[in-house]
């Protein structure tokens, strides 16, 4: 007789995906509200004509809600739980959590100044004697927003990138503004293998193993290497996309864009985040990368968002929102042929996450409108 592990391991493998594939998650468990906006998302990507997609509901006590739509490409498979998606800069969230679990072991601290992450490259700027791996992880280096993406884009190696950085005058202080980045990130990878490591093996060590994320990776060579994964699609012209090449530019900038999931790796990536696997992902851990830092006002006026934003903040790879009174910490992503959110409501135990294989806008509304909906949906309940 076989036993309950194996049942479940084959329940949760193949009976499950099937579910999912007939839409019969959400009725099954009464969540009408649910219901209706998968249909929603659905006839969107149907407008829209998006390649695919996967998204994940989960509150805390229930059985997660996966979505998942469309094929990995054209004449490919389609896409299921298990399919892997490049998730851009929602690898910052990943990047902020494992800085704040090096700092917690003694290995860094988030006053580690950017002259010991990348000792041989001067920082000659005013102020960056004071920048730090906190203003890195929390987005106010004080450097122009995007300096130097085009360096990343033309495929210059990491080094040069940093070089050029590092003669860059600040628009302010460290610490004082908002200011997006992606190659700075590039110092934390510099460091690590600086000292005998990487950011790979770093994350695949200290977050992917431990929490049983299975098919997680960083870098385009994991990507590649992953049993089913989502090609990416390029926009060619209005609702149209072309196949296209997984392009190396931004892997070489992996703590600020080159992390790889499927949509049942970020379900337990919620879960962590929402104090479930307490032993490696402390809550203390989650309370210091959600922290509101520094204000991001411009952030109030996203399209699709604005009508339900008071406030915005960014802490340190998260940004905090005030939706409609309630507090989510929330980070988009969008490389070149894909896009994706991540999202949790920390006062009311619950997440969502979308995953899509396309750089299709659509997302830009899909995610309110779940939040939209589940607080009201929660209202009702009380």
């Amino acid at each position: 007789m076989p036993n309950l592990i194996t049942c479940f391991a084959v329940w949760f493998r193949i009976v499950l995906p099937l579910l999912l594939l007939l839409g019969m998650t959400a009725s099954a468990s009464g969540e009408e509200w649910l219901s209706d906006y998968a249909r929603h998302v659905r006839q969107q990507a149907i407008k829209y004509q998006v390649p695919g997609y996967a998204f994940v509901y989960y509150q805390q006590g229930e059985t997660p809600k996966v979505y998942v739509y469309g094929k990995t490409h054209r004449n490919g498979k389609a896409v299921t739980a298990d399919t892997v998606f490049r998730l851009a800069s929602v690898s910052k969230s990943f990047t902020a959590l494992l800085m704040a679990k090096l700092v917690e072991e003694g290995k860094l601290s988030w006053d580690t100044p950017i002259g010991t992450l990348v000792s041989d490259i001067p920082f000659t700027g005013q102020g960056m004697d004071q920048l730090a791996l906190k203003h890195i992880v929390g987005q106010s280096s004080g450097f122009m927003p995007n300096a130097y993406d085009n360096l990343i884009e033309a495929d210059y190696p990491l080094n040069k990138v940093l070089q050029q950085l590092s003669r860059l005058e600040p628009i302010c202080a460290p610490g004082d503004c908002y200011t997006y980045q992606n190659a700075l990130f590039g110092a934390i990878e510099y460091y690590l293998v600086g000292e005998g490591t990487s950011y790979h093996r770093q994350i695949h060590d200290q977050l992917f193993v431990p929490l049983g994320m299975n098919t997680a990776s960083a870098g385009k060579g994991g990507l590649l290497a992953s049993k089913e994964w989502a090609r990416p699609h390029i926009a060619i012209a209005r609702n149209k996309w072309r196949e296209g090449a997984v392009e190396s530019n931004y892997y070489r900038f992996t703590p600020a864009a080159g992390v790889n999931a499927s949509i049942t790796d970020m379900t337990i990536y919620l879960q962590a985040l929402l104090g479930e696997f307490p032993t490696i992902v402390p809550p203390e851990i989650v309370d210091t990368i959600t922290t509101p830092r520094v204000t991001t006002t411009r952030e109030t006026y996203r399209r699709g968002w604005r009508e339900h934003l008071n406030d915005a903040h960014y802490g340190r790879g998260w940004r905090i929102y005030n939706f409609d009174g309630h507090t989510i910490n929330y980070h988009g992503g969008w490389v070149k042929g894909y896009r994706a959110d991540v999202s949790f409501a920390p006062d009311f135990r619950s997440g969502y996450v979308m995953l899509m294989n396309a750089e299709s806008n659509m997302i830009n509304t899909t995610t309110a409108e779940f939040w939209e909906r589940y607080f009201e949906h929660a209202a009702e309940k009380k």
